[in-house]
């Protein structure tokens, strides 16, 4: 997993294109497992933190639109 900050507010581009808000961070009633909430188009959405942050290179992937190197990159 990836070492960086999620700040609430902020804005993270998937890899086929949609940009994402981050809504909140919680924690799963069972698992504590920390997880996001984030805004995607009008649905909100929940991802383990540790999925969201996944350093898993996808840059070669056919279905890249933006040819960023992970699934979710930070945008300014």
């Amino acid at each position: 997993m990836r070492k960086e900050s999620i700040e609430i507010g902020s804005k993270w581009q998937h890899f086929k294109g949609d940009i994402m808000e981050v809504l909140m961070i919680v924690k799963h009633s069972e698992t504590l497992e920390e997880m996001i909430i984030y805004k995607h188009g009008e649905s909100d959405w929940a991802r383990p933190i540790s999925s969201f942050l996944a350093d898993e290179d996808i840059s070669k992937r056919e279905d890249n639109k933006t040819g960023q190197k992970y699934r979710f990159e930070k945008i300014d």
